[in-house]
């Protein structure tokens, strides 16, 4: 069984800002785990969130590809009709946004134990997959 990784880990783990020191050393830790497993959303996401000319110490492109490529090391979950399907079930069942939704419907289709994030409620059992805050 995998765990899966919500964007706001990959974000910080290449976080400068000092207030995030502990979060960015929590995220360096579990993103060497073994058994890690993402979506192509959250890299998506990722991609869009670090490189974003707003964002103070943001990557450049050919930094940030250089993340993701390293990260498909990890089984990464296609988006695909049957996904989508699943996401907009768990949005009407559960009331997450349709992103939250998709995250959720990638941990359960890859058999994701827990799924790692900061933007969802702590200890909430969702379709099989355990919320957990790694940042608390």
């Amino acid at each position: 069984m995998s765990v899966f990784f919500d964007t706001n880990v990959l974000i910080y783990s290449i976080s400068r800002d000092p207030a995030e020191a502990a979060k960015r050393r929590r995220a360096t830790i579990l993103l060497e785990r073994d058994d890690g497993a993402l979506s192509i959303q959250v890299l998506q996401e990722f991609y869009t969130q670090a490189t974003r000319q707003t964002r103070p110490h943001r990557l450049p492109h050919e930094m940030a590809v250089g993340l993701i490529r390293a990260w498909t090391r990890f089984r990464v979950q296609d988006m695909t009709l049957g996904l989508l399907d699943a996401a907009l079930e768990i949005r009407v069942a559960h009331r997450f946004s349709y992103w939250d939704s998709a995250i959720i419907a990638a941990a359960r289709a890859l058999g994701c134990r827990e799924l790692f994030t900061e933007d969802m409620s702590h200890g909430r059992q969702v379709e099989g997959v355990l919320i957990v805050n790694p940042f608390r």
